[in-house]
């Protein structure tokens, strides 16, 4: 590890500022490493492959869910916030793991689906037995219409209406996804002092801070007003009814702000903790990051606008810049790909003449931006999204709308350490919870060579880690013709890149030393791009 870097992993770890600028590795529990032979990845699969994540240069993990859940929509639907599900393996296999990360200076970052449950969990199994129960009040319930239909027009994610009868109770309740899924009503205090009960025993037991899933569907409008149509006018039909619909009442209430400033006052009591909140919207993203980190709120938001299928430089400039724009005290986090979209190598694939070419532009453009960064589990060695059939699919998301929508499985197969290994090194079981195929197995940790992605993403985690400039100094873009795009980072880091499969050439904006290229070439004052040309540069 370059000496700067070192230096800055170990201030960083009691440094109340560490997640500015951070990089984030996510890792998906179930697919990441499997120890006991059962097919799924577990905790101490994770604890054994952590050596490996500390070796890249990134600064923290994140894990997606691995409480005790019925598994309908993967963990995402938590039974028990306090326990950790067996096939992950339990209590005790966390708090190892959380040490050897903290050995390994890396901070330790978990989810928290905070904004619905299983149906399965003791809170909801009594709520839903009787109107007059101690936690009746604690998700959201309501009287059916004079002729027995739905409360509103409201729609689940994973399709149909949100709301699903219950015969106990002889109401409806609301779930934003799926039916198993029942929301909270966060309109209860006692519901926002539960959650944050259970943030706390996480941060008592060490974690440094959360993964806040769906961080704007806390609150609803208590009216139960009907959503609008959505008046954005589409290129191709919507796949789902939820697409069709503008949700200015089922979710974003600003109610949420008052909540997120609570959630901050508990993090505040511990040393060098932080948040992170997905905002998933499609019509103000931008607007709510900014106001989910202004303030004594989120310390950043994580972005869903660099998780489709745009690539170009006016895309790219014009979503930071709105970014500090709208929101000029708050802090973003940026990632290409994670466990809900298809692969970023596969999402852009066209734009370049090899997957390898453009995963290694794609890593340049990330680790370069302003802001801290969450890159995703097989991101570094170039993996592409695996082709499942439908007999293979374990996702509601493509179980209820294929083919036309694919599922989020593709990008959620295990991790491949070995290509030649049975199952890609990642589990000695006869068949694993989701297969691995070809062409991943091409692109094992093993089968990365000396010019592989994996070798270029070390390279850009450490100049990140060295530069102090690519954490935290400001993005000044410059003017280029697409498909260039260039900016400065601080007052002595140029960066350049082709968006293309095509050569290209930028006029430099003085003397420039590059510090690492790919497919890129100075000569006097000209810089040469080959197609997705890198160049970072000491500005002198």
């Amino acid at each position: 590890m370059n000496p700067t870097a070192a230096v800055w992993k170990e201030t960083a770890m009691t440094d109340e500022n560490w997640w500015r600028g951070s990089v984030t590795y996510q890792i998906y529990p179930r697919s990441f490493m499997d120890s006991n032979g059962d097919g799924v990845g577990d905790l101490p699969g994770i604890t054994e492959r952590l050596p490996y994540v500390a070796d890249l240069g990134v600064d923290a993990i994140w894990l997606s869910p691995f409480f005790t859940s019925p598994m309908r929509d993967m963990g995402y639907d938590v039974a028990d916030y306090l326990g950790v599900d067996p096939v992950f393996g339990t209590l005790e296999d966390f708090d190892a793991m959380v040490q050897v990360a903290h050995d390994l200076g890396l901070k330790v970052i978990i989810d928290q689906v905070l904004s619905h449950c299983a149906d399965q969990h003791p809170a909801f199994e009594e709520s839903r037995s009787s109107r007059d129960n101690p936690k009746a009040d604690w998700f959201v319930w309501s009287d059916p219409k004079p002729d027995g239909s739905v409360p509103n027009n409201w729609q689940g994610i994973f399709g149909g209406p949100a709301w699903e009868w219950d015969t106990r109770r002889r109401q409806y309740y609301f779930h934003n996804f799926a039916k198993e899924q029942p929301d909270f009503n966060f309109h209860n205090p006692e519901v926002q002092d539960f959650h944050l009960d259970n943030m706390r025993f996480w941060l008592d037991r060490g974690v440094d801070g959360f993964r806040l899933d769906t961080v704007n569907y806390y609150f609803h409008d208590a009216r139960l007003p009907d959503d609008p149509a959505d008046p954005v006018k589409r290129d191709s039909p919507a796949n789902k009814p939820y697409d069709m619909q503008y949700h200015l009442h089922s979710k974003n209430q600003p109610d949420n702000l008052d909540y997120l400033k609570r959630m901050r006052a508990l993090l505040d009591e511990y040393d060098a903790r932080a948040m992170v909140g997905e905002v998933g919207d499609s019509h103000h993203s931008i607007d709510l990051m900014g106001q989910y980190t202004r303030g004594q709120r989120l310390h950043m938001a994580y972005s869903f606008e660099l998780l489709g299928p745009p690539f170009s430089a006016e895309f790219f400039r014009s979503r930071i810049e709105a970014f500090f724009k709208g929101a000029p005290d708050g802090w973003p986090c940026w990632a290409f790909s994670n466990h809900d979209v298809m692969r970023h190598v596969s999402r852009w694939t066209e734009h370049g003449p090899t997957t390898a070419s453009v995963a290694k532009v794609a890593a340049g453009l990330l680790l370069t931006f302003e802001g801290s960064v969450c890159m995703y589990q097989g991101e570094e060695l170039g993996q592409v999204e695996t082709e499942l059939e439908y007999h293979e699919l374990t996702d509601l998301d493509g179980i209820n709308f294929w083919p036309e929508v694919k599922g989020r499985d593709g990008c959620r197969t295990p991790m491949v350490w070995d290509g030649k290994a049975s199952n890609g090194g990642f589990s000695t079981a006869n068949k694993t919870w989701l297969p691995v195929k070809q062409p991943q197995l091409d692109r094992g940790v093993a089968q990365q060579g000396e010019n592989s992605v994996l070798t270029f993403y070390k390279a850009m985690l450490a100049l990140r880690n060295a530069e102090p400039s690519l954490r935290t100094g400001p993005q000044t873009f410059l003017d280029a013709k697409e498909p260039v795009l260039a900016y400065t980072r601080g007052d002595d880091i140029l960066c350049v890149f082709n968006l293309s499969g095509d050569k290209a050439s930028y006029t430099l904006p003085g003397k420039a030393e590059p510090l690492l290229s790919e497919a890129a070439e100075v000569t006097g004052g000209k810089l040469a791009l080959g197609p997705n040309g890198v160049m970072i540069a000491k500005l002198g």
